[in-house]
């Protein structure tokens, strides 16, 4: 898709927050409201705007442990890869899967309140799934970078052809 100037500072600064009313957003990218709002209503409709979400603090919460699982799978056909796929998207524990190239079919990131938690979910939920043979996990001992806004500056420079 390509993007005008206004739409990628709309999208970054719904990054930085997705608060924004209308009025402070089209002040904030210099545009009028409502061609702002039409730009906006366009990144949503046409998906490009997911959704709109507050970024709580895991450890406030209870979320102490941050583990990544690297879940390997017996059978690659369609049918296990699609049974393991729609287990992990049903369970909570689970913020993010990418079907990854290397060692593991999966790696899964897993938020949990303590290390006794994270031996459940895999007791419980992973090693019961068809298919997992091996589940390689490693847990972080601390964050250091946490972000969720894309990097669109960067992307910004180096494709300037997505601009119109």
């Amino acid at each position: 898709m390509k993007f005008d100037k206004y739409e990628w500072r709309i999208m970054q600064a719904l990054q930085e927050n997705g608060r924004l009313t209308n009025q402070e957003l089209s002040e904030r990218i210099g545009l009028s409201s409502t061609p702002c709002w039409r730009r906006l209503n366009d990144l949503n409709q046409s998906g490009v705007i997911k959704r709109c979400v507050a970024i709580l603090d895991p450890q406030l919460v209870g979320i102490r442990e941050t583990a990544f699982a690297h879940v390997t799978i017996d059978q690659r056909n369609e049918t296990r890869l699609n049974e393991f796929e729609a287990a992990v998207k049903m369970s909570p524990e689970v913020l993010e899967c990418y079907a990854s190239m290397g060692d593991a079919d999966y790696l899964l990131k897993v938020a949990v309140p303590d290390v006794s938690s994270y031996d459940r979910f895999l007791k419980d939920f992973v090693f019961k799934l068809p298919g997992v043979v091996q589940v390689r996990s490693n847990l972080a001992l601390r964050t250091i970078k946490r972000e969720t806004a894309l990097p669109l500056e960067v992307f910004n420079k180096a494709c300037p052809e997505l601009h119109n």
